[in-house]
C-alpha cells in the first residue's frame, strides 16, 4: 500500500475535506493500492475542526512535523490552497525529499518564489506537479493547442482574483501555451476583465464576474469557433493525473505552463492597479 501525506497550513478546507474521499474512489475504480494514510498541519482554522478531529473524521493518521509526514510517506501533497504564501516554506522539505510532490493551486504568491521551488526541486530530484483543476475538465481536454491554431480564446468565471484568477489563467494557459507578452486591464468596479497579448499574435480574455460560471470560447485561425458552456469531472481528473504523476514522476503540466500561470497572475495584478495600459509579462 502506498501511502500519501498531507501538509496543509490548516486542514479543515474544501480541498483537504475532499480529496481523501476522491482518492478512495479513484482507487477502488483503478485497482490502486494507494491511500491518504498521514497529515500535519501548522494551525486550526478559527471556529472549524482542529487537526485532531480533521485526521479522526478522515480516518488519516495525525503525524507531529512535516519531516515525519515526508519520512513515512510515498507521495507528498502541500494544499494551503488560499494561502499560497505558505507554500515555499511548507513546502521546503518535501521539495527535498525525492519524493514525487503535489503542491495545490495556487502554485506560488508570485513568479519568483515559483521559481525558487522549482530549482530548489531539481537540485535534490524531486518531481514536482501543480495545478488548478480547471484544466483537466473533460470539454478542454477535447481542444489540444497543437490540433489547430488558436486565434483568440476568452474564458469568464468567478471569485476574487487573489483565489480564483488561477483557474481561468490555467485554462488560457492549457489551451494557449506560452509566449504571453502584455496584459491590460478594462475592469469596472466588479468586474475584472483582462486583455492578453502573444507574441505569435493570438490574444486572449479573462472575464471574472460574480455567480458566473467557468466557460470558454475558441476562435481558429481556420474561422471555426467553439463555445465550452461548462467545465465537468475537473476535480476526478485531476485526481487520476495526480495519482498518475505519483506512480511515474512524470508531471502532466510542463514547468514553464506553470511558472507562465504565475507570470500572468503577477502581470495581471498590476495591470488591475492601472488601468488601460500594457503590462509586461514577464
Amino acid at each position: 500500500m502506498k501511502k500519501i501525506g498531507f501538509i496543509d497550513f490548516y486542514l479543515d478546507e474544501w480541498h483537504a475535506n475532499n480529496y481523501p474521499n476522491w482518492i478512495r474512489e479513484n482507487a477502488r475504480e483503478s485497482g490502486r493500492d494507494i491511500e491518504v494514510a498521514y497529515a500535519w498541519a501548522e494551525t486550526d482554522l478559527e471556529g472549524g475542526l482542529d487537526t485532531v478531529s480533521w485526521c479522526e473524521k478522515q480516518q488519516v493518521q495525525e503525524l507531529s512535523s512535516i519531516e515525519e509526514v515526508v519520512v513515512k510517506s510515498d507521495y507528498l501533497i502541500v494544499l494551503s490552497p488560499d494561502h499560497p504564501e505558505h507554500h515555499e516554506r511548507l513546502g521546503q522539505i518535501p521539495l527535498m525529499s525525492g519524493k514525487p510532490v503535489y503542491m495545490d493551486k495556487t502554485f506560488s504568491p508570485d513568479l519568483e518564489t515559483g521559481k525558487r521551488m522549482f530549482e530548489l526541486a531539481e537540485q535534490y530530484g524531486t518531481p514536482l506537479f501543480s495545478s488548478s483543476a480547471l484544466r483537466f475538465s473533460t470539454e478542454l481536454s477535447n481542444y489540444k493547442k497543437d490540433e489547430k491554431q488558436l486565434e483568440y480564446v476568452a474564458t469568464t468565471g468567478p471569485g476574487t482574483f487573489k483565489n480564483y484568477a488561477v483557474h481561468q489563467f490555467e485554462m488560457i494557459v492549457s489551451l494557449m501555451g506560452v509566449g504571453a507578452k502584455r496584459v491590460k486591464s478594462l475592469s469596472t468596479n466588479h468586474v475584472n476583465l483582462l486583455h492578453v497579448e502573444y507574441d505569435n499574435g493570438s490574444q486572449a480574455s479573462f472575464s471574472q464576474i460574480q455567480h458566473a460560471e467557468f466557460q470558454v470560447h475558441l476562435q481558429f485561425d481556420n474561422g471555426e469557433g467553439v463555445w465550452i458552456p461548462q467545465c465537468s469531472d475537473m476535480f476526478p481528473r485531476l485526481v487520476d493525473s495526480v495519482l498518475t504523476f505519483f506512480e511515474t514522476g512524470a508531471s502532466p503540466v510542463p514547468k514553464a505552463e506553470t511558472l507562465e500561470v504565475m507570470a500572468l497572475l503577477d502581470a495581471g495584478k498590476k495591470a488591475l492597479e492601472t488601468r488601460d495600459t500594457w503590462i509586461d509579462v514577464k
